[in-house]
């Protein structure tokens, strides 16, 4: 294992960040600030519970997971984008690191980044409406799983990506309409039958659903059913991403 090389893939990408920390950490605290000004205050007024949780409180996972896909794509997709696009790839493809250490390096960097701005989400929301999280322990870790899983979808989409704005095609048009639709700011339960069957086939349900689990122990679909989703969508993820540098997709030409 190159460690070396993977702690200079790590540190370069955390590198830019922090050149950029004080915009990067700004802007999940305005975001949940106008959230919470709109859907806390305006429709919290009206709907004071949600399966026995405080509408402020029950949209706090909801935010965070709005965050984190975002966040998580965004920093994956760059991370290997930038170096196409300046035609620095090659020297990273020359250098003595397998396929597995340069992932490991950059989606490492981004989960790093993604987590830090979940947890200033988390801060930031607890300023609004007081949060008891049963299970600390597992919403860290559900947290640092899927921000790693969304780094890998953006790494792909990274690699798939040939401009800036073909970047932005997929985290703008799929995943922001699927968070919104897949129940982060409401239950599906509260959804007529037939409309709860079709959002069951949103994959951001579950994800959001087991999330919300770790806070209050309540979720819309089974909390088992959930940690398989993502892990299945986490394994899809390193096998497409393994698929990338062996057969150098986009990468060597």
């Amino acid at each position: 294992m190159n460690y070396y090389g993977i702690w200079a893939v790590y540190r370069f990408e955390m590198s830019r960040f922090m050149r950029t920390i004080m915009q990067s950490l700004l802007t999940p605290v305005i975001s949940t600030s106008l959230y919470f000004v709109v859907f806390g205050s305006a429709i919290g007024s009206r709907m004071s519970e949600v399966e026995g949780v405080p509408y402020a409180a029950f949209i706090v996972p909801g935010l965070i997971m709005l965050s984190i896909f975002t966040e998580s794509i965004f920093n994956g997709a760059f991370g290997i984008f930038f170096p196409k696009y300046s035609g620095t790839i090659y020297e990273l493809l020359s250098a003595p690191m397998s396929a597995f250490e340069t992932v490991l390096g950059y989606v490492g960097a981004a989960a790093t980044k993604s987590v830090v701005l979940g947890l200033v989400t988390l801060a930031t929301a607890s300023v609004f409406v007081p949060l008891h999280i049963i299970h600390p322990f597992l919403m860290v870790a559900f947290l640092v799983l899927v921000s790693a899983t969304f780094c890998l979808f953006g790494f792909l989409i990274g690699v798939w990506s040939k401009s800036f704005e073909q970047m932005q095609i997929i985290p703008m048009l799929i995943i922001t309409p699927l968070t919104f639709l897949g129940g982060a700011f409401y239950s599906i339960s509260m959804l007529p039958p037939a409309w709860r069957v079709v959002t069951l086939f949103n994959p951001v349900v579950y994800l959001i659903s087991g999330f919300r689990w770790t806070f209050y122990e309540q979720s819309d679909v089974s909390v088992g059913i959930s940690l398989a989703a993502t892990f299945g969508f986490f394994a899809l993820c390193l096998l497409a991403v393994s698929w990338v540098f062996k057969t150098g997709y986009r990468l060597k030409n």
